[in-house]
């Protein structure tokens, strides 16, 4: 019944956004007028996946070679403190296509096995929102929102369902590797083996939407979501010989090899004369995995955890005009800010049916603050039960273990590698951002589908009480 009514009351934002568009809409041009470019801008959010906050050189990274998103970084703005929703992969891209923490919109874990949790009809991405008023839309690459039995099933949601009128997508990882991958759909078509390495088959994908489908008179939004690095890494040798010699050439190689296919990202932007016109945003899923050869340069933790390493990711932005070049933002954002990002920009407003975790990027583009209604707050279902939820308010980061009965207390903006917890020294802090993650909490369970978690039959991890 719950769903029926969020289902109800999305088809009724959806009409009312038809009926704005339908009223403002222009005069239709005859066949004979030339057809000029939409004013409206693009949106591209390139996302890596388990790449660290130190795996670059433009973090800082002295031996891997990443030289397009430096030249990223260069026209446009550096996060020095973008993080990803999640710990994990599958519902931090939950939160950038619907704004709304993980929990909150039911893709609390990743979605390997066979499990309950999908990206429910009833939620609403930004994708379907954009269509509502004339753009196109395409997503290449990793997907990860369905478990196992739901991808490429039509009884349950797939991305023509979450707004996108094209996409060529995999489940999870790349397989059997990044090598030679053999398991695309293409708008629910398996594709095949396909020769060549995984970040350069979606790049590629990438390129011929836009130079061969897309409608060069609509505005676009596209997600392109590779597979580099998470494991089974396979790295072209073109890449993994510029590091000939070092133990971890492989995974350095890689890093190199998902930069290449941003390149061919920005270069098929240049060559449709759309990259003054585009939004591209750059992040990542979550942080690295140490055993594979990531590092996080130097922050606490790794893939899974909620201390820094765990979340805190690269966040590139490049809007030609709108954000200043060359620019260093120390304001804190997170990947469900890109949801609210696009509807600031394009004018539509932020679903009220529903609570929004995300806000607007925009002040943030030039280093001013953002203000938020719900603090940033991450839980991590397989982390260790130390770590298991976050919340950061101002410099304040709070750390809960698994039954929220013990917390850490940091300054993350003096201690960013959090060696000093401050939690008994200063009880009173330490009680007033309890207090505030506790209510946060309190009202994500209300508001999300807690039986799903709740009923889940995994075994906790790492000596952890709950499984969730």
């Amino acid at each position: 019944m719950l769903q029926e009514n969020a289902l109800k009351l999305k088809r009724l934002h959806f009409a009312l956004l038809a009926l704005a568009v339908f009223v403002c809409r222009p005069a239709v041009v005859e066949a004979d007028e030339p057809v000029e470019k939409p004013s409206k801008p693009n949106f591209v959010i390139f996302v890596a996946d388990d790449m660290g906050w130190g795996d670059s050189a433009t973090y800082g990274n002295e031996l891997i070679q990443t030289p397009n998103m430096d030249r990223l970084a260069a026209e446009g703005v550096k996060f020095t403190q973008c993080y990803s929703a999640c710990g994990v992969c599958s519902p931090s891209r939950s939160a950038i296509l619907t704004g709304r923490t993980p929990y909150r919109n039911g893709v609390w874990r990743h979605l390997s096995g066979r499990h309950e949790a999908h990206l429910r009809a009833s939620e609403i991405t930004y994708p379907e929102l954009l269509k509502e008023i004339g753009y196109e839309t395409c997503h290449v690459g990793k997907w990860h929102l369905n478990s196992q039995q739901h991808f490429n099933n039509p009884d349950f949601p797939q991305p023509g369902d979450h707004g996108y009128d094209y996409w060529m997508y995999t489940h999870n990882n790349a397989s059997p590797s990044h090598k030679n991958p053999d398991n695309f759909v293409r708008n629910g078509e398996p594709v095949g083996e396909i020769e060549g390495y995984s970040a350069q088959i979606v790049a590629s994908e990438a390129q011929h939407w836009l130079k061969d489908i897309h409608d060069p008179s609509k505005p676009f939004a596209m997600t392109v979501w590779v597979h580099e690095p998470h494991s089974p890494i396979a790295t072209d040798s073109r890449f993994q010989a510029l590091y000939d010699g070092h133990e971890n050439a492989k995974y350095m190689g890689n890093i190199t090899q998902m930069d290449n296919a941003l390149g061919m990202v920005m270069d098929a932007l240049d060559a449709q004369g759309v990259a003054d016109n585009t939004l591209l945003f750059f992040t990542s899923d979550n942080g690295p995995v140490a055993a594979f050869g990531g590092t996080t340069g130097g922050l606490r933790g790794g893939k899974r955890s909620e201390h820094e390493g765990g979340i805190r990711v690269p966040g590139l932005a490049r809007w030609p005009g709108h954000i200043p070049a060359g620019t260093t933002s120390d304001v804190p954002v997170i990947g469900s800010d890109i949801f609210a990002t696009v509807l600031d920009i394009v004018g539509i407003p932020v679903p009220t049916d529903r609570t929004i975790d995300g806000v607007s990027m925009m002040p943030a583009f030039s280093g001013q603050p953002v203000e938020r209604s719900v603090p940033l707050f991450w839980r991590t279902h397989v982390s260790s039960g130390a770590d298991r939820v976050a919340l950061r308010i101002g410099d304040w980061k709070i750390i809960g273990n698994d039954t929220l009965t013990k917390f850490q207390l940091y300054d993350i903006e003096k201690d960013w590698k959090e060696e000093n917890d401050l939690a008994t020294k200063m009880p009173e802090k330490t009680e007033e951002m309890k207090r505030i993650l506790l209510q946060v909490w309190h009202d994500i369970e209300e508001e999300g589908p807690n039986e799903w978690w709740e009923n889940e039959r995994q075994a906790p991890s790492r000596g952890a009480t709950l499984n969730y």
